[in-house]
């Protein structure tokens, strides 16, 4: 429930009024982090191992050219395996490999993004997530839009039970998950960049216990 009028009903904290508050806060992400690699099929394990490793090579190569940071390259998987025409006739076999590149600057991302495709036709393209890097200013942002929504409904509970409003008695934050996009325009956008980073959503839920006056 989100209010509790009853006392001692606050979790033994005293309060005569328990309410939940939620506010919410935007905030423009700064990093990318993209999701990449590559792959390839050959007739024998040992050749598709051997063309996988060439290919992340180059993929490599080709992400520090592009000005990422050796730390912002991260390998996410490495898999080979048998690919059957008919089991247990083995066509193929598949070798893959993954890698997460944090971008920094959201200005390179293109840049990054194309490197990645120009490795050739083994590079792979798996996914990209926009983060904040300091959500903290924001965070305060909804926890004082919480407070304040917690605020005004004990006044309004205390009003309905024909009571004054009295002190703050307890304070708890509640978690409510991590940051969610927006569809919101950028720059980025506007000045013709692929991806857009857009505005992110955090949330934060506050539940706090008053006393009656």
């Amino acid at each position: 429930m989100d209010a509790d009028t009853s006392r001692g009903a606050g979790g033994g904290t005293g309060a005569d009024i328990t309410v939940v508050g939620e506010g919410t806060a935007l905030a423009a992400p700064d990093v990318l982090r993209l999701h990449a690699g590559v792959e390839v099929r050959r007739g024998s394990a040992a050749e598709s191992f051997t063309a996988v490793r060439a290919a992340a090579a180059r993929l490599a190569q080709a992400l520090r050219d592009a000005g990422v940071a050796a730390e912002d390259v991260r390998t996410t998987d490495l898999s080979l395996g048998p690919e059957y025409d008919a089991y247990p006739k083995v066509g193929a076999y598949r070798a893959a490999q993954g890698v997460e590149v944090v971008i920094r600057d959201l200005a390179a991302a293109d840049r990054v993004i194309d490197a990645v495709a120009g490795v050739g036709e083994e590079a792979r393209l798996n996914g990209l997530a926009f983060e904040v890097s300091d959500p903290a200013a924001a965070l305060a942002e909804a926890r004082a839009g919480a407070f304040r929504d917690a605020a005004a409904k004990a006044a309004q509970y205390a009003e309905l039970a024909g009571r004054g409003l009295g002190r703050v008695v307890s304070v708890g934050e509640e978690v409510r998950g991590g940051p969610q996009p927006l569809a919101t325009a950028v720059a980025m956008a506007a000045e013709g960049g692929s991806v857009s980073p857009g505005r992110q959503s955090l949330t934060v839920g506050v539940r706090v216990g008053y006393a009656f006056a």
